[in-house]
């Protein structure tokens, strides 16, 4: 190949910085968030061709989730690593935190499931845990204490756990369109891992809830929506509503601040995103910091107006609500809207984490993006979750 001797040099840093001044002018932070890592993979796809590419500032905020995570090894809340075993019948026995692998004409997902130290002779319940963008199965596990929730109640958590040959930065795909409807894509891999765990464990088909935080959260919402009769129950943290975003553009739009945030941002005509309509009435807890600048606190409404309008419809009626305001034992304040059916049965809860910024509330610190001022997120979604009538009992 002949390469001509009168082309300029390849200069990657004024690049980078021509594409970051004109992101900056569409009113998106370059520096952190989302956005930095598109501006690092620009970089990295730069250097591939062999030239130097400048190296990404040291300054890190922490609290957003879309850089590094830390790598946590084999979390089980400081019991060690548990010995694997099976029974007879192929299961994994108590206290096993094991990975395992399923595949289906979408593709191939790993992911981790911990059996509960003490079991009983009823079928047990399922949560399955959906890490956010950059994190694993392992620092989620340890971030949420979830493990140590199930040995408290009783179920199985799975934590299905995303491909970096998926997504660069491992964030599920909640905002492309093929993975946003049911029997494609990424919902059918995670509904698939939940139904081979289901019946491998004999668990409670009527008591499967799933919850996540981030993208791995607007991808429980996919979830709720593209697959009702599997999941009772969904736990948004830091999430978007279904059908915010059918691409990347979009995506940025919506975290922004919903369908106006980034015109708003502009100060021109707020244009809407066209998105799918929810329509399936599945119970719903939602966790949102009112300072998140990662995903906008807009967002969380959002997802419980859709909620809402689901429920209203399925029951002919508004859902009732009632308003709470505390402060967590580690300080944070927060407000909590229930809403409940004509009949008193709580079907949404909201909280508002006031202060609170894009991580997972009462989380550990031996996980990444958590926030241990409280309150606990995930003692609140296993309460939530376990007190929904089993579908089909009523």
């Amino acid at each position: 190949m002949k390469y001509l001797s009168n082309v300029p040099p390849f200069d990657v840093t004024t690049i980078t910085e021509t594409i970051e001044r004109a992101l900056a002018s569409a009113g998106l932070d370059t520096t952190s968030g989302p956005m930095r890592g598109v501006t690092d993979t620009i970089r990295r796809a730069l250097s591939s061709g062999g030239v130097p590419a400048p190296m990404p500032s040291n300054d890190v905020d922490t609290s957003i989730i879309d850089v590094e995570a830390r790598i946590v090894g084999n979390p089980n809340d400081g019991k060690g690593e548990p010995e694997l075993k099976t029974d007879i019948t192929g299961r994994e026995t108590p206290g096993a935190f094991v990975t395992r692998e399923f595949s289906n004409r979408a593709g191939t997902r790993t992911y981790k499931l911990y059996v509960p130290a003490r079991t009983s002779d009823s079928p047990m319940p399922i949560v399955v845990m959906l890490h956010g963008c950059t994190q694993s199965a392992d620092d989620f596990a340890a971030g949420t204490r979830m493990n140590r929730l199930a040995d408290e109640h009783g179920f199985l958590v799975v934590y299905p756990e995303q491909a970096a040959n998926a997504n660069p930065s491992k964030c599920w795909n909640w905002f492309k369109a093929q993975d946003q409807v049911r029997d494609q894509g990424e919902p059918s891999l995670i509904a698939g891992i939940v139904r081979d765990v289901a019946a491998r464990h004999g668990a409670d088909p009527r008591r499967i809830f799933v919850a996540g935080l981030s993208a791995g959260a607007a991808m429980a919402v996919v979830l709720g929506e593209t697959y009702p009769e599997l999941f009772a129950g969904v736990g948004v943290h830091s999430g978007l509503a279904y059908g915010s975003a059918h691409d990347i553009p979009s995506a940025m739009l919506a975290m922004k601040g919903g369908r106006s945030g980034l015109a708003h941002l502009q100060n021109l005509p707020a244009a809407p995103v066209p998105r799918r309509k929810a329509a399936q009435a599945v119970p719903i807890i939602v966790f949102h910091g009112d300072r998140d600048h990662t995903v906008q606190h807009s967002n969380g409404a959002d997802i419980i107006q859709q909620a809402s309008d689901a429920h209203a419809a399925e029951a002919g009626a508004a859902l009732h609500a009632r308003v709470e305001r505390g402060t967590a034992p580690g300080g944070r304040s927060y407000t909590r809207t229930v809403h409940a059916d004509a009949s008193g049965q709580p079907r949404m809860e909201s909280w508002t984490l006031h202060d609170g910024g894009h991580a997972w509330s009462g989380g550990d610190t031996s996980g990444s993006y958590t926030d241990g001022h409280g309150p606990d997120a995930s003692v609140e979604m296993v309460r939530f979750f376990l007190a929904q009538p089993r579908a089909g009992s009523a």
